[in-house]
């Protein structure tokens, strides 16, 4: 028997599990109700993530949504564009300029860890909020980084004829004065697309509501609607005398960029073109049944049992002390996020019948391809690939879920992999090991998690994938828990330093760290973005793709989502949520106070707020909703969006700032994989509850100034 297929039958077996975490109860009637009325339909006006630079194709289309410019309005290799105004921030999410000053606008939930970062006991900027009344109040924020696109072209030709990567990548460098550029494979490599980039390094913070209002409903309501989530952070990005990037200085300045978007106070309306312009990070639209199969039936429950356990743990330490809910504040954000991703697109995958689905797809398909030669056997030659890599691939991400889920773990394999090479640490690398594993660290936590990671560890990977020197230790301590505490116990590199050459060698966490050497090359082996990426199955998908793009001609093919910028389009909509309940578009202020409990963390409002609505003290900001006054919050929309697109600006027809996209509902998670028209859906804060939260709350109207908004 496969490895693949013993994991199968331990689906019930995590499940129930799942079902017995406390953290899970808190959201369990979300998961047994969230996902009705869910219908399939092929590629429609609301799906795709489009090349910036061959939007041309999809204009004609947009502008009968509502879209009132231009393709070169929105991407220019001549003149500045709406692309210039975009930026990736910190890697992983999207920003975007409001001002010819480098004021930059992301996600609170983007800008987390580096208000967490700036944050203590004294200076508590995650509960209380951060606002710079003048420009030398901005924080400048180790560490962050926000990239912005110069060019992008299609090389797909220039290779073919002979052209070295290497050769096409550092002349683009040289040409744009760009620091880093690369070529993204599209359609499993049917095409490649040049990206040229730039990175400002001297980011500081300029703005952020207390977590109240930036993270409102916190992990209960992610992927909820209706969402009241003031869900937006501020920054400024500074360049030097020449208005280029440069690490932080004093002598910085603000960054003028070539393009910042205007801000719309007017609003928008059910049935609103909207466009969503930012970095989305991973899709997988065109993968086989067996694909689907692994993620909804093998990987995505292992990975909810694994990280369920870890939030138990950090929720219980959080709710006893400020300063370790303060610590551990972005760690339980991020395992969480994906966390409760999973089970709706688990749930959702499982309720559009995605996989049988792709079965059918594929029979009609192969009839099709049974008298061409080319494409006769390649559905055969694929799952053949996917038995053979499945089993190893199940064993990185459990490890990365097991193993890398021990703090302690990074922090002892960063001293091992020096140690290995044979050079000598100096203490400037030391201390800032220490500095960076150990600042936010709890040995109690780690200590917890660990013995339950382990544990899972043994319990779920074949004995023979197990490292020899590991399975001796719990042989001979009798379980990994009492492993694990052995470890804890006996380690000194935790509370000694600087460590001789003698103890080094000898410290228990050093050495489990070092039996994993194998493991960790292996798991580079296959540390793909997805499986079907991993070179024994994507071989295959090239062809795969031409095929399908020869056989399905009605069908609209966009690209993969792979972090380079894309645009999205739709319009402002709800949906059904079941038979007779209708979701609308809009949240107001009237749903964040029927929500707020001081008893709940996550409800729990900040008391200016609670003024302001009792006086209803709105000002410019009030809009009439059910014949009476109130504030803006959310609103939703049909763009096609996935993670990376958090902090996404969502602009109307005119190319305005209308909103920050910041998530999805939670029956649309299965996007990613699947997209359903009917109720897939986008959340965005709504601008006029930002300016309406600067305004108010904030007290930085100046900010509002320096935005064009008088």
């Amino acid at each position: 028997m496969s490895v693949f297929y013993g994991y199968i039958s331990l689906k019930s077996i995590i499940f129930a599990e799942i079902l017995k975490s406390k953290t899970y109860n808190m959201i369990k009637k979300l998961l047994f109700c969230a996902l009705a009325c869910i219908t399939f339909a092929t590629a429609t006006a609301d799906e795709g993530m489009w090349l910036p630079n061959n939007i041309k194709s999809r204009i004609k289309e947009m502008r009968k949504m509502g879209f009132k410019l231009k393709a070169d309005d929105i991407y220019s290799d001549d003149k500045a564009s709406l692309k210039d105004a975009v930026v990736q921030f910190g890697g992983g999410c999207t920003g975007e300029f409001i001002s010819p000053d480098g004021l930059l606008l992301t996600n609170h939930h983007c800008g987390y860890s580096s208000i967490q970062k700036l944050s203590s006991v004294e200076h508590d900027y995650l509960t209380d909020g951060f606002w710079a009344m003048s420009r030398s109040e901005e924080l400048p924020v180790p560490g962050l980084t926000v990239t912005l696109l110069v060019k992008m072209e299609d090389v797909t030709a220039r290779i073919a004829a002979g052209e070295n990567e290497t050769t096409i990548i550092d002349e683009a460098k040289k040409m744009h004065n760009a620091d880093k550029a690369k070529i993204e494979p599209i359609y499993y490599g049917n095409q490649k697309v040049l990206y040229v980039y730039r990175t400002f390094r001297d980011v500081r913070l300029v703005g952020a509501p207390p977590s109240s209002i930036g993270k409102f409903g916190g992990d209960t309501d992610n992927w909820v609607w209706p969402r009241h989530t003031g869900d937006f952070s501020i920054f400024r990005v500074y360049a030097n005398a020449n208005n280029e990037p440069a690490e932080y200085s004093e002598n910085n300045v603000p960054y003028h960029p070539a393009r910042h978007f205007k801000v719309s106070t007017k609003g928008i309306e059910e049935g609103d073109f909207t466009m969503i312009y930012g970095f989305p990070g991973n899709t997988q639209e065109y993968v086989t049944s067996d694909a689907v199969e692994y993620v909804a039936e093998v990987s995505i429950p292992m990975k909810i049992a694994l990280r369920t356990i870890r939030l138990d743990i950090i929720s219980e330490a959080q709710s006893k002390d400020v300063a370790t809910r303060i610590a551990y504040a972005a760690k339980h954000a991020n395992i969480a996020n994906a966390w409760k991703k999973w089970q709706g697109e688990s749930l959702g995958l499982g309720k559009l019948g995605t996989v049988e689905k792709k079965k059918e797809y594929e029979k009609a398909f192969a009839a099709w391809a049974a008298d061409k030669p080319q494409y006769a056997n390649l559905l055969d030659s694929m799952h053949a690939a996917y038995k053979e890599v499945i089993p190893h691939y199940f064993a990185r991400e459990l490890f990365n879920e097991s193993i890398l889920g021990m703090e302690f773990f990074n922090f002892a394999y960063w001293f091992h992999i020096y140690d290995a090479s044979g050079q000598k640490l100096t203490a400037d690398k030391q201390a800032e090991a220490r500095k960076s594993y150990l600042n936010d660290y709890r040995k109690e936590i780690d200590h917890a998690i660990s013995r339950r990671m382990l544990s899972e560890y043994i319990a779920r990977m074949p004995k023979e994938n197990v490292p020899a020197p590991l399975a001796a230790a719990i042989e001979e301590h009798g379980t990994p828990e009492a492993f694990v505490d052995h470890m804890f116990a006996n380690t000194l590199i935790l509370t000694e330093y600087p460590l001789t050459r003698e103890k080094y060698i000898a410290d228990p966490m050093v050495q489990f760290a070092g039996w994993f050497a194998d493991a960790l090359a292996h798991n580079r082996e296959y540390a793909y973005r997805n499986l079907s990426n991993v070179p024994a199955i994507e071989k295959w998908y090239r062809t795969y793709m031409q095929a399908l793009r020869e056989w399905d001609k009605e069908r609209a093919f966009y690209p993969d989502a792979n972090f380079t910028l894309r645009v999205a389009y739709g319009t402002v909509t709800g949906y059904e949520n079941a038979d007779g309940e209708y979701h609308t578009h809009l949240t107001t202020l009237d749903g964040i106070i029927a929500k707020d409990n001081p008893e709940i963390y996550d409800y729990d409002i900040p008391q200016s707020l609670r003024d302001i609505y009792k006086n209803k003290d709105y000002g410019r900001w009030a809009i009439g909703k059910n014949g009476k006054q109130s504030v803006p919050v959310c609103f939703l929309a049909s763009n096609h969006t996935t993670g990376g697109n958090s902090g996404s600006p969502v602009l109307n027809g005119k190319g305005e700032l209308v909103g920050i996209n910041f998530d999805r509902t939670w029956r649309s998670t299965m996007s990613d994989i699947e997209f359903d028209p009917a109720i897939c859906r986008n959340i965005s804060v709504d601008i006029r509850y930002v300016l309406f939260v600067v305004d108010r709350i904030g007290g930085a109207g100046y900010l509002l100034e320096e935005m064009g908004i008088k």
